[in-house]
């Protein structure tokens, strides 16, 4: 090697190390910075609440007029413009959470609603309300969606009522963790699968003989059912159940013109998680998303919207759409 190559190699390798030193600065800055508080990313012109979130924990099933910090579902800035204009649209779970910022964007969009709930009297009423502001009707009918007759009979008062049904969200859930599997027990396991996906099976089949060309079913899913979680074991399950139930079912159902598809949400704000985890833990709810925050439900409503219109997703079926607030998982 001559003593030039020695110069210009001699000369890199001092480039390389004033590199490493600078980004040695840079990171004992940043690593400094990390006990500072995270701030949640906002995307829009509109700020969210971000972790912390208030501790609280709400006995089941969790109304949404217990929370103290109220779910943000109104969608102020969201303008319909007739996707659903006469559609008849059934919701389950629609009382509170998801079920409701879907309602008031439905009805926004032209659709009256059926809202399908446990017991959770004040909430419903609270929804029936808000879709009757927004010009449409609203149907309120309480039971158990793991009733197989009690499916058939609250379709068949919804078509009885408005004439004809286009629209169906399976969306009621039940959520309890647990540390381990031994912790699971036979009866809590029965009551998740058969709440989450037998309920989303009994009211699928109930609402079929209704259905006709151009309607839709979209199932709620979630980002447990894509990844897991190690603490909602039987949970996840249900939601890759149901991923799978969507794919298979929206293959079953083109023929007949009826699209399937299930929106997948990460951490949301509503009444299901503060009625699930510790005061303690609830405080953090949010914080392993890129954002650093839960989503909200006015952020979630508009894509059960684009899956139900026709309009807009016509060409669309048998998708699972993550809503997880981070990147490309």
């Amino acid at each position: 090697m001559s003593i030039s190559d020695n110069k210009m190699t001699d000369a890199v390798v001092r480039q390389q190390q004033n590199l490493q030193k600078m980004q040695d600065q840079q990171d004992a800055v940043a690593s400094g910075s990390e006990q500072k508080k995270q701030q949640a990313v906002q995307t829009g012109s509109h700020e969210y609440p971000g972790v912390p979130m208030p501790a609280q924990h709400l006995r089941k099933p969790g109304q949404e007029k217990d929370m103290s910090l109220k779910p943000e579902f109104m969608a102020p800035d969201y303008r319909g413009s007739g996707k659903l204009e006469g559609s008849v649209a059934i919701i389950t779970g629609g009382d509170s959470g998801i079920g409701r910022a879907v309602a008031v964007l439905y009805a926004r969009e032209g659709a009256d609603v059926a809202v399908i709930y446990l017991n959770e009297h004040d909430d419903a009423n609270e929804t029936r309300q808000h879709v009757e502001e927004e010009g449409r009707k609203c149907l309120l009918i309480s039971g158990d969606v793991r009733d197989a007759g009690f499916c058939r009979d609250a379709v068949g008062q919804v078509k009885a009522h408005f004439g004809h049904i286009d629209i169906l969200v399976n969306n009621a859930a039940f959520q309890e963790h647990a540390a381990s599997l031994l912790e699971l027990s036979e009866v809590r396991f029965d009551m998740t699968m058969k709440t989450n996906i037998y309920g989303y099976f009994h009211m699928a089949k109930a609402v079929l003989p209704h259905l006709q060309r151009g309607a839709a079913i979209i199932n709620t899913g979630s980002v447990t059912g894509l990844k897991g979680n190690k603490n909602l074991l039987d949970y996840s399950a249900t939601k890759g159940a149901i991923h799978a139930f969507t794919m298979s079912l929206a293959s079953n159902l083109l023929p007949q013109g009826i699209r399937v598809n299930a929106v997948a949400p990460g951490p949301v704000w509503t009444p299901l998680n503060p009625a699930d985890q510790s005061p303690e833990k609830i405080t953090r709810f949010g914080q392993s998303t890129d954002m650093n925050r839960p989503t909200q439900l006015e952020e979630i409503s508009p894509a059960y919207v684009f899956l139900a219109s026709p309009v807009c997703s016509s060409f669309i079926t048998g998708i699972v759409l993550p809503i997880i607030g981070s990147v490309g998982e």
